[in-house]
């Protein structure tokens, strides 16, 4: 299960959080880090803060976007501290960590997590299929990064103790990059049938993101739909 697990940190500015994140990581057993258009890294604060988790770093995946953080995963998750105006599916850490245990235990599962003082923005969550939020006191409910990483990585190392057996559908889930191909293509489909007005979109394909989000659908389903929509297309 842990194997399968990324953590991804997008435009960290203080290479420190970086190494301190490393450290949180491999004492719960995860290894795989990404990083998105760190400020800085390498770095020796990394490393310093990193202390034994080095190893980590040096294996670390730097990367210029999101989508190649992504592409191959099939279950992105995104760490929030704010309601969306749109809810989306919303997962506690020990709920994040019962689903990649029990539902995503042969998958490839991302956990996003944003800039020091921003977050993720609202494109980069409504990129993932559940939202994480940490429970907090409400009148300091900020989190250091590497502490976000800990508290979760604590939970899914906890949950790794008891794993599930596997499961048996028959196709396996569709990546982050099929579901984006599958996107576009139904945004030019919309655009094409004039039911989608790509000068006032509105949240049209947002709430379309967060329906197929819901299903996590398979690579077959996927197919399936993109054969409609081509259908769709030579008709019109």
């Amino acid at each position: 299960m842990l194997n399968n697990i990324r953590i991804v940190l997008v435009e960290t500015a203080h290479p420190g959080n970086i190494g301190s994140v490393a450290r949180a990581m491999k004492t719960m057993g995860l290894k795989h880090l990404y990083l998105v258009r760190p400020n800085l890294f390498p770095s020796q604060t990394a490393d310093a803060l990193a202390s034994s988790a080095k190893d980590v770093l040096d294996n670390a995946v730097v990367v210029d976007a999101l989508d190649d953080a992504i592409a191959d995963c099939h279950i992105v998750m995104g760490t929030s501290t704010r309601s969306r105006t749109i809810p989306w599916p919303l997962l506690s850490p020990r709920e994040l960590a019962e689903k990649a245990r029990d539902e995503f235990n042969h998958t490839q599962v991302a956990i996003l997590f944003g800039r020091e003082q921003s977050g993720l923005t609202n494109e980069e969550l409504h990129r993932c299929h559940f939202h994480v939020q940490i429970p907090a006191n409400p009148e300091y409910s900020s989190l250091n990064i590497a502490a976000a990483v800990q508290v979760i990585a604590y939970e899914l190392y906890f949950a790794s103790l008891t794993e599930s057996q596997p499961g048996s559908w028959d196709y396996p889930l569709a990546t982050a990059k099929e579901l984006e191909g599958f996107y576009t293509h139904l945004e030019t489909v919309l655009i094409n049938m004039d039911f989608l007005n790509p000068k006032a979109p509105r949240q049209l394909m947002t709430r379309l993101r967060r329906l197929f989000g819901r299903a996590q659908m398979d690579v077959m389903e996927v197919n399936i739909l993109r054969g409609i929509l081509a259908a769709v297309n030579n008709k019109l």
